[in-house]
């Protein structure tokens, strides 16, 4: 972006994406968007090109993806080692955040030395 300002990105269900969109966080560009919303045809795979294509953009500084959509691409998140952007794992109006399946609350209780 000209200005140095950074994008939020979304991965959820479509109540989750369109509630940040409702919120202003939406942006689409010939470049492409900054929201992926997943339903019961979306599959693994455009999950993962998703997923990719967001972490490697260098205009999107979060990407809030829904936990339970996480699970489906969890070797991926486990796995990605970057700080910006960060991945932040959030509940869905469906299903409710478990700690323990979160990468980045992992982390932080093994630097503790705590158990979640």
């Amino acid at each position: 972006m000209a200005d140095g300002s950074k994008l939020v990105a979304v991965i959820g269900d479509e109540e989750t994406v369109a509630g940040f969109l409702l919120a202003g966080t939406g942006q689409k560009t010939a470049a492409g968007r900054n929201y992926f919303p997943v339903d019961s045809k979306t599959t693994r795979n455009q999950i993962e090109r998703a997923f990719e294509t967001f972490t490697a953009r260098t205009d999107i500084a979060i990407i809030l993806i829904n936990q339970h959509i996480s699970e489906e691409i969890r070797y991926l998140v486990d796995n990605y080692e970057g700080t910006i952007p960060t991945v932040l794992e959030i509940p869905s109006k469906d299903v409710p955040y478990d700690p323990r399946k979160d990468t980045i609350m992992k982390r932080v209780s093994a630097m503790l030395g705590k158990e979640l």
